[in-house]
C-alpha cells in the first residue's frame, strides 16, 4: 500500500468486561470512597496523586507518565442515558451509537459507518488498504462491521509474511500491457503483495535489533504489530484491539492491577515506539470499556455491573 504518513489513525483499545472506573481513577479524596469501599479500598500512599481528588491506581505508573508528559487525558463519567447492565447491551450501544435494548437492529458500528462516509467522500481517491483492522482472534466486533468498508482481522503479522517458490517467483515477473488484463492484474496484484510482505519483514527484524521494548503481555505484542504496519506505511486509518478480562465480580484485586498495568504499559510502549518512527502525531489511542462498576463492593472481594465510567485518550 501507499504511505500513510501524512494520514491520521485511530487506535481502539476496547477493556471487555466492565472496568472498575472508581479503582482506576480514584476518587481518594471523595469520603463516600472509604466508606463503600473496605476490601477493595486502595491505600492512598500507595496512589499515584494527579491533583487534590483523583489518583491513579498503583499499577498504572506507565500513564500516569503519559498524563505528567501532557499525552493522555481522562475524561470521566462517560455512559449513555438510562443505561443497561448487560455485556450484550451496553456494548452494543458502544459500537453502534445507537441506544435501545437487545431487539434494536444495528447492522452497522460507528467506525464502519466512519469508513463508509470516508470512502463515499474519497470516491475514487481511496486506498484499496483495509479500512479497519483488529489486531486479534476475536471474533469480528459491531464497531467495525459496515456497508462498503473493508474491515480485515489479523490474529498476528505472520499472516501477511509470504514466503515459498510462489512468491519468489512472483517478484521475478512482471507485469506486461500487452497481455491478458486478468494476467496483468493478477501479476500486480502478486508483486504489491510481496513489496508489502518484504517492507514487513524488513520492519520486523529492525525492531528485533534494537529500539523500544514491549511488554510480552498479549495486549503488548497486539500494539506492536499495529506500530509495525504504521511504520510499513499501511494507509489502514482504524486499528482495533481487544483486552478482556474486566469482569472482576469476585477476587478483583490482582486481576484488576494486571489488567491496568498491561493496558498503562502497552500505551506508554506503544507511543515510545511512534515517536522514535516520527509517526506520534498522526495517531490517536482510545480506551473505552462497556460500563464501569457499582460503588458498593460486593461480598465476593469484588464488584458488579455499573454504569458511566472514564475514557482514556492518548
Amino acid at each position: 500500500p501507499k504511505s500513510n504518513r501524512d494520514g491520521k489513525v485511530l487506535v481502539v483499545i476496547q477493556m471487555s468486561g466492565g472496568n472498575d472506573g472508581i479503582n482506576t481513577v480514584v476518587p481518594y479524596s471523595d469520603e463516600g470512597y472509604a466508606k463503600h469501599r473496605n476490601t477493595l479500598r486502595l491505600p492512598v500512599d500507595r496512589l499515584i496523586k494527579l491533583d487534590d481528588s483523583a489518583a491513579l491506581h498503583p499499577s498504572m505508573r506507565s500513564a500516569a507518565d503519559l498524563f505528567e508528559d501532557g499525552r493522555l487525558a481522562i475524561v470521566q463519567g462517560v455512559g449513555y442515558p438510562n443505561p443497561s447492565r448487560s455485556h450484550d447491551i451496553s456494548m452494543a450501544v458502544w459500537h453502534s451509537a445507537e441506544i435501545g435494548d437487545e431487539n434494536t437492529l444495528r447492522p452497522h458500528g460507528w467506525l464502519g459507518k466512519a469508513m463508509d462516509s470516508r470512502r463515499e467522500q474519497a470516491g475514487a481517491d481511496v486506498s484499496n488498504a483495509p479500512d479497519m483492522v483488529l489486531l486479534g482472534d476475536e471474533s469480528q466486533p459491531l464497531a467495525i462491521q459496515s456497508r462498503r468498508s473493508i474491515a480485515v482481522a489479523l490474529s498476528n503479522l505472520t499472516d501477511l509474511r509470504l514466503r515459498g517458490p510462489r512468491w519468489d517467483a512472483a517478484e521475478q515477473g512482471t507485469p506486461n500491457s500487452a497481455s491478458n488484463s486478468l494476467e496483468n492484474f493478477v501479476g500486480q496484484t502478486m508483486q504489491n503483495a510481496r513489496a508489502t510482505a518484504s517492507a514487513l519483514e524488513q520492519t520486523i527484524e529492525q525492531s528485533h535489533r534494537g529500539g523500544v521494548v514491549y511488554p510480552s503481555t498479549q495486549l503488548g505484542q497486539r500494539m506492536q504489530a499495529i506500530s509495525t504496519l504504521l511504520k510499513c506505511g499501511f494507509q489502514t486509518p482504524v486499528y482495533y484491539a481487544i483486552q478482556s478480562g474486566y469482569d472482576t465480580h469476585a477476587a478483583q484485586m490482582p486481576t484488576h492491577a494486571f489488567l491496568l498495568r498491561e493496558f498503562s504499559d502497552a500505551i506508554q510502549a506503544f507511543l515510545k515506539d511512534l515517536d522514535s518512527s516520527g509517526l506520534a502525531d498522526q495517531v490517536c489511542v482510545l480506551g473505552f470499556s462497556e460500563f464501569g462498576r457499582r460503588v458498593t463492593e460486593n461480598g465476593s472481594a469484588g464488584t458488579d455491573h455499573g454504569t458511566a465510567g472514564p475514557v482514556f485518550i492518548a
